[in-house]
Formats: structure tokens, sequence, C-alpha cells
């Protein structure tokens, strides 16, 4: 969390002792996590979310956006909030934390904060996986040499990219070991997935799927699910392959839905829609920490994960993306049912819950399996409106920043 404006200089030991930086420029002060201590502290993680921004009248997506906004919420937020790949996307990061209360209050002050930027320029924010109502044939991209780059790269698919995600990034006592947690992981992501659709609609029309983020994803290259690397090296052999053949520039264009960070010592989590609701993405991250930390003192457990589940894990993933929270997974021994899926790995990580204090946030993802993700909430929206798209944007709108449901139908108020 940040506060703007403070025109002081602080000492540094009073700055530790309130758990306060001070930003880049000296002019804001940042609450960072409780350093905490001993285990804990050696899962740290953090918290990137994308929005969409879109007109505050007419809730459609913005085209074009002014480099004064960016600027503005960059230095409103200490550096946290910076521009994505297209111009109607915007996105923040949270500090390193330990402390989960932390994390969720600081991702609510960076909506508010970029909520509040956006609005002097005309916008709102949107968090969801797919904006209602955007034509992805009228994006630009952003005006940044990177984001250039890809699309001249990428030509038409890197326009379709009018998505927003959520990554979460968990730092391992020994980063050299994150390929075998990624290899335990693999069957597990497409829970992230279906927890955390919030994108049944693409270019304001019901795609069917719960999820359609990563169907429309996929066109992407080195997008999907990671491969069954067996160790670091061979993770390495394959990103330095791709560098000497000019394919990719550096490993960040790696884009799977789970992968090692390159700026990092993080194992970063890339599968999950951007939830409309602060809750939601903190119960996610938080239940991404808790097994990473189980599977990371399992190590063991990578050893079962082969061809065979990998490939029932890519089919789960689908239909993750199809049913959201409704869904039944695939397995060697026949069907499982989200709940029965969920509360295996609630058992399992259940120590770690208790170890890194989430226990609450892992709870809530059972909330999210009986009331419905985001991807629910909206398909209401447009139901109880009479099929009026317009009423599915309104409720992302207002219930991005509220924290909770907004009304829904025709009634939903815009935001001031």
């Amino acid at each position: 969390m940040i506060f703007a404006g403070w025109d002081m200089t602080f000492a540094s030991d009073v700055l530790k002792l309130l758990r306060l930086d001070s930003s880049g420029d000296k002019q804001n002060l940042v609450i960072r996590s409780a350093g905490g201590g001993g285990k804990a502290a050696e899962y740290s993680f953090g918290i990137e979310e994308e929005y969409f921004l879109a007109d505050r009248r007419t809730f459609d997506v913005a085209i074009e956006t002014p480099n004064e906004l960016f600027e503005s919420a960059n230095w409103s937020t200490g550096g946290q909030a910076m521009r994505e790949m297209l111009q109607s996307q915007l996105e923040v990061a949270t500090n390193v934390h330990v402390d989960v209360n932390d994390a969720r209050e600081e991702l609510r002050f960076l909506r508010r904060e970029v909520a509040n930027v956006a609005a002097q320029y005309g916008f709102v924010i949107m968090a969801c996986g797919t904006h209602p109502t955007a034509v992805w044939r009228m994006s630009q991209p952003s005006p940044k040499p990177r984001y250039e780059e890809m699309i001249e790269d990428l030509r038409s698919i890197g326009h379709r990219n009018m998505m927003c995600g959520m990554h979460v990034h968990v730092q391992l006592p020994d980063p050299e070991k994150r390929m075998a947690v990624m290899r335990a992981m693999l069957p597990h992501l497409p829970l992230f997935i279906a927890l955390s659709a919030s994108s049944p609609f693409w270019n304001s029309h019901k795609t069917g799927l719960k999820g359609y983020r990563l169907a429309a994803y996929s066109e992407l290259p080195r997008t999907g699910l990671p491969e069954l690397f067996e160790s670091r090296q061979d993770y390495d052999d394959y990103v330095g392959a791709l560098q000497r053949s000019g394919v990719i520039p550096d490993e960040s264009h790696i884009w799977w839905a789970m992968r090692p960070s390159m700026r990092h010592p993080t194992l970063e989590l890339r599968a999950p829609d951007t939830c409309t609701f602060v809750d939601d993405a903190v119960a996610i991250a938080s239940l991404y920490r808790c097994l990473t930390r189980h599977l990371y003192l399992r190590p063991d457990l990578s050893k079962g994960v082969t061809a065979v589940e990998r490939a029932i894990a890519v089919e789960n993933k689908w239909r993750a993306q199809r049913y959201g929270t409704d869904c039944i997974f695939g397995s060697r021994d026949g069907p499982v049912t989200i709940s029965e899926m969920l509360s295996r790995i609630i058992d399992d990580t259940a120590g770690d819950a208790d170890a890194l204090g989430c226990v609450a946030e892992i709870e809530h993802c059972r909330t999210i399996v009986d009331r419905g993700s985001s991807a629910e909430f909206q398909l209401r929206a447009y139901r109880e409106s009479g099929d009026d798209i317009a009423a599915v944007s309104r409720w992302i709108a207002t219930s991005t920043t509220s924290g909770t449901s907004a009304p829904i139908g025709r009634s939903a108020p815009a935001p001031s």
C-alpha cells in the first residue's frame, strides 16, 4: 500500500519499525509486508493483475490511452502500475509479501488508486479475463518498443491479445528446484483456471465457455501447459536454442500457464483470469502458495507426473475453461468433481496453510465453488437484464472497485 504526497524525509530505522518504505522518488510511502521470519518468509509471494480501461459512461473498451494516465498511476502507486501490451490494458503489481492480509489490503489499495486516476481521464477499470464487448480489430499496441516489436512479430494474433490475467509469484527456498515443483504442479493447474474463470464473453457474444481467455490466448506461441522438463538444464537448453535461433530475445517470451521467472527467484502462475473480486484473487494466490510449499517439501511427487498425467491435465485445462466451477475433471481413476479435487488439495495442504497463515483464504476457495466465479455473475447479469451485454460491463466495472458483487440488471449503478 502506498501513501502519496508526503513531502518529507523519514529515517530508515523509523520506516523499518513502521513496516514502511519510501518509493524510488522518495515522494511516496509504501507499506510492505510484515517481515515475518523462519520458514514462512521463504515462501513470500506477490500478485500481478491486468485490468481493462473502459469509457466511464459507455463502458466500451478504450482504444487509445494517454501516457499521462499511466505516468500518474505509476507515480501514485510508487511505481506499481504500468502499461501492458495493448493500450486498453493496465497492470498493477504488489510488493513482496509474507502476510496475506497485507497482500489483500495492498491489492485493494492498488485497485482504488488506479481507478481514481483512470476516472480523471474519463475511464473505469474492469477486472475480468475478457472485456464483454471489446472488438480486437480496433486494438492498438502500447507505445513501448517491447510491445511494438511483439506486435510486429505476432501481427493479428497480437492484436487479439485483448485479455487480462492474474499472475502469482511464489519464492522458493532453493530456486534451482523450481523445475521439480513446476512438474508436480501440472495436474493442479486446471483447478486455478476453473476458480478464476471470468471470461464468458468475446466480441459481444456468449462463447459458451466460462473461461474463454485461454482459448484465445492459445493462439500465441509458447503458451499452454509447461513441457515435462526433467531438470533446470533441460529448460535452459530449450531457452538457449530459441535464443540462438533468433526466435525469442529472452525467456520472458515464454508464456506458459506457469513458468520460472526470469527476473525473480520465483515460480510464476500465469493461468488464472483476472478475478473481479479481490478476495477471490487472494484466495487463489494463497492456494497456489500453499500448494507450492507442499510440493517443494515433497520432491518425489514430481516423479509421478508422467506424459499421461500431462495429457490428462491438458484435457482438464479445456474442461476448466468450458465449465468453470461446474467442472468435472478426468483422472486415471475416473471422474472427479471440482469440489472433490479442491477438498483433496485443502486436506493435503492443511499444514502448509497453517504455517503460512492463510487457512481462511484457502477455505474461501470453497465459497468460489459454491457460488461460482465471476463468469457465473456475468452470465446472470446478462440473463437478468434481458440479454443486455452492457449490463455485464456495468456489473464488472462496479464490482471491480466495490470488492463485492454489484447489483445485477439494468439498474446497476455506474461508477461515480
